[in-house]
């Protein structure tokens, strides 16, 4: 018998910022900087056009100085609040109370806190105190689809289950002017805030995914921890890569293509890591861009989320509902280069 993913529920982030305003923002701290004109060029054909902060670009937490206790703290009350938002949403279009939640996953790498976000959402939530509990914090944009990977094998071992899988990223504490390589001025227009839920069970609670136990995939790419990784200082968060990392989804593709073993790929939902990393992965599959465009949707309307990313895409594919029967693929792609994939069938 398969588990059932159901539809997820995302919360943006309060503040819409464009990429013109990224831009001016660069140009008002960077203005002697040597490579300006390429990194505006290349923020121009970033793919994205709009994403959300949870606050103002102006705050001191995001273009200003704050040390990295002011930052880590907003950051982690911002994504708790929109991971109770996001979950409250969800239980309510599945019509469930928080006594029917027998599991709780929870995904987010921004912000710090003991007790993690599995703990403040069960007191807030008020879920019962024998919640199955996992706690994800290092996945980052991996992280929607591993806790799916995490919360389809709770739900084939647990007859009955109903697993709620929270995403939470405030990836905006980032953005950080001590970091003025090109890659980071990308990522400051990259990057976006959100939240997102969704029900993981047994039985299926409406239109949504199928998933058998053969049809999760976990892949560390051997030798790529410098491909992405986080750094911590006084100033803040900060994420680096090399430039290797950029055609990382063509390094890892042949070892997802290869699991596949010819099953169909109908229905992609791709992590809207950058516009080339949705296009190669699309392109491993033997699909065309107007295959992917949820994907690159999401990335232009509200940018790379994170571990949020693939369950925004998947919500995106909900209102355009594939054929009953359809196959699908979730793929996400996590640091030094990691991917965690489901290959899934939709029913209606």
């Amino acid at each position: 018998m398969p588990a059932y993913i159901a539809r997820p529920t995302t919360i943006l982030a309060a503040h819409k910022i464009t990429t013109d305003e990224i831009a001016d923002d660069i140009r008002s701290h960077h203005p002697n900087h040597p490579r300006l004109t390429a990194i505006l060029r290349v923020l121009a054909n970033c793919g994205v056009t709009s994403r959300y902060f949870t606050q103002p670009l102006t705050a001191d937490t995001i273009s200003g100085t704050a040390p990295i206790a002011d930052r880590a703290t907003k950051a982690f009350a911002d994504g708790l609040t929109m991971a109770e938002e996001a979950a409250r949403a969800t239980l309510r279009s599945h019509n469930l109370q928080p006594a029917d939640i027998t599991g709780l996953i929870t995904t987010h790498a921004t912000g710090w806190a003991v007790p993690n976000l599995d703990i403040h959402l069960t007191d807030r939530l008020g879920l019962k105190p024998t919640v199955r509990r996992t706690a994800m914090t290092t996945v980052a944009c991996a992280g929607g689809a591993h806790a799916l990977i995490r919360a389809v094998e709770q739900a084939l071992l647990h007859p009955g289950s109903r697993i709620l899988v929270v995403a939470a990223e405030v990836l905006s504490t980032a953005y950080n002017h001590a970091d003025d390589k090109i890659e980071h001025m990308i990522y400051k227009a990259l990057f976006g805030d959100s939240g997102a839920a969704t029900i993981v069970s047994s039985d299926p609670l409406g239109p949504g995914l199928a998933v058998e136990a053969d049809g999760l995939f976990e892949y560390a790419l051997p030798g790529s921890m410098h491909f992405y990784s986080g750094r911590i200082d006084g100033a803040g968060l900060h994420f680096d890569s090399a430039k290797v990392a950029t055609g990382g989804a063509k390094h890892v593709m042949p070892a997802v293509v290869d699991w596949l073993a010819g099953r169909p790929v109908d229905v992609p939902v791709i992590h809207p890591g950058s516009k080339p990393i949705i296009m190669d992965t699309a392109a491993a599959l033997g699909l065309a861009e107007d295959d992917a465009v949820h994907s690159l949707d999401t990335l232009s309307e509200e940018g790379n989320l994170g571990g949020v990313s693939v369950l925004r895409v998947l919500e995106r594919t909900h209102a355009q509902p594939p054929a009953d029967g359809a196959q699908a693929l979730m793929v996400a792609y996590g640091p030094g280069f990691s991917v965690s994939a489901l290959h899934c069938t939709w029913t209606d």
